[in-house]
C-alpha cells in the first residue's frame, strides 16, 4: 500500500499542537525525531524529554486530498503553522524492512548474537538466537555488547546468575549457553519477562534454568554472578539490593553507565566490592567487580 509522509521541522514548544493537528487530519502515525543531534541519554525517572529542535513525521494514506488536508492543518495551527513538506513513501514489506537492520554480532572469542531469522555465521560457536521485538537488549548497543564481551571471558561453568533488568533476556541466556547452571531474570516490565521467556525457549533452554520474576516476587538468594545493564541512577539506588544478591567472592557486572557517571556508581558499591579496570565503548562504560 503506498503512503504519503509529511515532515515538519519545529521546536519543542510547538510539538504538542502539531502532533494533535496531524492526528486530527487523519495521520495513521506520528513520529518525533531529534533534528539537531542533541542526544538525551538518561532522562529522570518518569520524565519524557524532547529535543530543542524536533522533526515530526506524519504518515497518511496516499489517496488523501492533499489540499484539503493542508488547509485543515493550517487552520488548526493558525499562526504557528510551519511549512508543509509532503513526500511519497516507497511501498515496502515493512516487516522485512526492520528485520534487515539486524545482523549477527560477535562478542569476544566464542559468543555470537544472531537474529532468530538468520543462520549463525559460525555454527560451532556459542550462538544466541534473539528476537528483539518486545524488549531492550539486542547486542547492537555498546552497553549490551560490553556485558556480552565480559561474559565471554568469564569462567561460568556451574555458576548461578541473576540478570537484573533482564529486558530481552540476552545476558542470562548468554550466561547459560556459556556454562552457567541457572540464570534468574528480573525486570519491572511484564513485557520484558515475556520476551525473556520467549527467547529462552527459542534457544532450547528450559524455564527452570531461567525463571523470570517481577522484583517484588523474586527470591533473594545470593548468586555467583549478578548482571545489571540498566542506567546509572537506578544502579546507584539499587546498590544495597544488588550487593545483597551477590555472594561473597561473587562477581558483579554493571552497565548502562556513561563514562562521566562511573565514579558515582562505583562509590555506591565500594564498601563491598573491589573493582576491575573500567571498560569503555564509545561514551559508555562497563564496571565489573568482586565482592569481598
Amino acid at each position: 500500500m503506498p503512503w504519503l509522509q509529511l515532515k515538519i521541522h519545529t521546536t519543542r514548544r510547538q510539538v504538542a499542537n502539531i502532533e494533535a493537528a496531524l492526528q486530527q487530519a487523519g495521520a495513521v502515525s506520528v513520529t518525533l525525531e531529534d533534528n539537531a543531534d542533541q542526544p538525551i541519554l538518561e532522562p529522570a525517572l518518569g520524565e519524557t524529554p524532547l529535543w530543542d529542535q524536533v522533526r515530526i513525521t506524519g504518515l497518511f494514506d496516499a489517496d488523501i486530498d492533499l489540499e484539503a488536508t493542508g488547509r485543515q492543518l493550517q487552520q488548526f495551527l493558525a499562526d504557528e503553522a510551519p511549512e508543509l513538506r509532503w513526500e511519497q513513501l516507497e511501498d515496502k514489506d515493512w516487516e522485512r524492512e526492520w528485520m534487515s537492520h539486524y545482523h549477527p554480532i560477535r562478542c569476544g572469542e566464542r559468543l555470537w548474537i544472531c537474529p532468530s531469522w538468520q543462520q549463525p555465521p559460525e555454527p560451532d560457536k556459542v550462538n544466541i538466537l534473539l528476537d528483539p521485538g518486545l524488549a531492550f537488549g539486542t547486542g547492537t548497543h555498546p552497553t549490551t555488547f560490553l556485558c556480552m564481551q565480559w561474559l565471554d571471558s568469564e569462567p561460568l561453568a556451574d555458576k548461578t546468575v541473576i540478570d537484573y533488568g533482564c529486558g530481552s533476556g540476552i545476558l542470562g541466556i548468554a550466561a547459560l549457553k556459556l556454562g552457567a547452571c541457572t540464570a534468574m531474570g528480573i525486570d519491572i516490565d511484564p513485557q520484558a519477562l515475556i520476551a525473556t521467556a520467549d527467547n529462552t525457549a527459542r534457544n532450547d533452554l528450559t524455564a527452570e534454568r531461567m525463571p523470570v520474576y517481577l522484583p517484588a516476587a523474586a527470591p533473594m538468594a545470593p548468586a555467583d554472578i549478578v548482571l545489571a545493564n540498566i542506567l546509572a541512577g537506578p544502579l546507584a539506588s539499587l546498590a544495597p539490593m544488588l550487593t545483597q544478591l551477590t555472594r561473597p567472592g561473587g562477581r558483579l557486572c554493571l552497565s548502562g553507565i556513561l563514562a562521566n557517571q562511573a565514579e558515582v556508581v562505583m562509590a555506591a558499591y565500594s564498601e563491598a566490592f573491589d573493582f576491575d579496570p573500567v571498560a569503555q565503548k564509545e561514551e559508555w562504560v562497563r564496571l565489573t567487580a568482586t565482592k569481598r
